[in-house]
């Protein structure tokens, strides 16, 4: 049962994802010729090219690389974008026949604000189908296959296919168009991530070096209530051993955390690193919860 409603949530996930991506599409990026990533991009800059419709080109796309990734990166793959490679054309053709119902000019706006929009639309509904482990197909299956077949690193060949994308829209629209283009990338990149790490619990994970170690490690069992990992070191230079701690805490926690350790020891090392989710006692549950 369980298993089936983890299911149903992905599917769920899936579809508003889709459907969130299509919107971007229709209402922003083809109203306004954003040059966007993306098969909506590779449509846009290629329409003045072969001059076919830019929604009937988006769908042909999306099928057509779904194909093409089924037949290269098999079927573990093809089945985790099925869901993606037949809704999304369907959203896309339902969100653009709505936008054609509304009075003409409706989403016509400055191109930097639909490259900004059309970004942050677009990267949370991706951002959601990327929650569930899933893929939105399109123009992720190029890259797929660079980083499968030519061992380039995925991230490095989602940003070598966005290249090509945005260099052929050099070629059709311009630089101008292309450089906005950059932004609804820039944009889409930043709330993929936003969305990905929705909910989760931000901190910092700090390192201390100080004399007055058991007493800053005290503080932080007792008073910050977290706990503490004493690390063996030994200094380079020294060559002595001396204890190093280590302790998660959360965001909002550090200031007085600092200024705590200073007065405790002025001369206190501190190591500050950002931590972008933390699971477990103190953070995601508390003493409640485990009874």
């Amino acid at each position: 049962m369980e298993r089936k409603q983890n299911y149903l949530k992905d599917l769920i996930y899936i579809l508003i994802g889709n459907l969130i991506v299509a919107c971007g599409v229709s209402f922003f990026v083809l109203p306004n010729n954003i040059l966007t990533g993306g098969v909506s991009g590779v449509a846009v800059a290629l329409e003045p090219l072969i001059h076919i419709d830019p929604v009937w080109m988006i769908n042909g796309l999306t099928i057509g690389l779904y194909l093409l990734g089924a037949l290269l990166l098999g079927k573990t793959f093809a089945l985790k974008s099925l869901v993606s490679a037949i809704c999304y054309p369907v959203f896309i053709t339902l969100t653009s026949y709505i936008s054609s119902l509304l009075e003409p000019g409706t989403f016509i706006m400055e191109e930097y604000l639909a490259a900004i929009y059309s970004g942050l639309i677009m990267g949370v509904g991706v951002g959601l189908v990327f929650r569930v482990n899933a893929s939105t197909g399109g123009m992720d299956i190029p890259a797929l296959i660079l980083h499968k077949y030519a061992k380039i690193p995925s991230g490095d060949a989602v940003m070598i296919i966005d290249c090509l994308t945005v260099l052929l829209g050099v070629y059709t629209y311009g630089l101008s168009a292309a450089l906005v283009g950059v932004i609804s990338v820039f944009v889409s990149g930043q709330a993929i991530n936003k969305t990905v790490m929705l909910g989760s619990q931000s901190a910092k994970n700090v390192l201390i070096v100080s004399e007055k170690w058991e007493e800053i490690r005290d503080y932080l069992l007792n008073k910050m209530e977290r706990g503490v990992t004493v690390l063996n070191a030994t200094g380079a230079y020294t060559k002595s051993n001396r204890p190093v701690l280590m302790c998660v805490i959360s965001t909002k926690q550090y200031p007085l955390f600092e200024k705590d350790v200073m007065c405790f020891d002025p001369k206190a090392f501190i190591i500050v690193q950002d931590v972008h989710e933390v699971r477990g006692y103190g953070f995601t549950f508390e003493d409640e919860d485990l009874q």
